[in-house]
């Protein structure tokens, strides 16, 4: 049986850590996952990083499918990822309820943990926006901090280790680090939701099996597993 290579943003790992050893059960095809940020692995594939198949951003598969990486007949969507906030274990909780009091929090804190806005998550590309628009851009400078991406760089990490006060990432992602306090979704205005969209390599070794493994994770029981995770499906 043939091994199939997956390069997939680190916001599905934990929904992955749980359905792809299902599917190896099932089919008898073992499944070889790389985590990273959905902006690392869409320049991987864009540069020519050999796989099977992607999974990454609406965004990042649609630049992959123009640039001919991608069959544009297998994109499928699977699951969508909102933005939280986290604090350390016990420390307070600030209000981010609304846009205005989002803005306040980010002043308040002095220190925040998010995706590199260059080349790594897509939460990082979307928070710098939202700061610039609150008017906050060059106050939020000095404060933050960037994660190295993938499953190693989980911002809850930064906040186990006390490193600093505040947190954002994809809500899966925060969910992955225990010993630590989500506030919640962040508000409307702030938020945007990320679509985790799954494309077939137009020169893979296995796109037969790497459309069985797409299929299945479009099936009712993948879906009940990304909720549990986190996730809106």
């Amino acid at each position: 049986m043939p091994d199939i290579k997956l390069l997939c943003s680190t916001a599905m790992k934990t929904s992955f850590d749980e359905l792809l050893p299902k599917f190896e059960r099932t089919t008898g095809h073992n499944v070889t996952p790389h985590y990273g940020p959905s902006k690392r692995i869409t320049k991987q594939v864009s540069e020519g990083e050999s796989n099977d198949a992607t999974i990454v951003s609406a965004e990042g598969i649609e630049q992959l499918v123009k640039q001919g990486k991608l069959a544009a007949s297998s994109v499928a969507g699977l699951a969508g990822s909102a933005m939280a906030l986290a604090v350390q274990k016990g420390a307070p909780r600030p209000d981010i309820s609304t846009a205005e009091k989002f803005k306040q929090a980010m002043l308040a804190t002095k220190s925040l943990a998010m995706s590199n806005p260059v080349g790594g998550g897509t939460s990082g590309g979307i928070l710098v926006a939202a700061f610039e628009r609150l008017g906050i851009a060059d106050a939020m400078k000095g404060k933050c901090v960037y994660g190295p991406g993938g499953p190693a760089g989980l911002i809850g990490n930064f906040l186990v280790r006390k490193e600093v006060e505040t947190g954002i990432q994809q809500l899966p992602e925060l969910l992955a680090v225990p010993g630590i306090d989500i506030v919640g979704p962040l508000p409307e205005g702030i938020q945007s939701v990320t679509v985790f969209t799954a494309g077939i390599s137009t020169n893979g070794k296995h796109s037969d099996v790497a459309q069985q493994l797409v299929k299945f994770l479009r099936t009712p029981e993948a879906a009940a597993v990304y909720r549990s995770k986190g996730m809106e499906a």
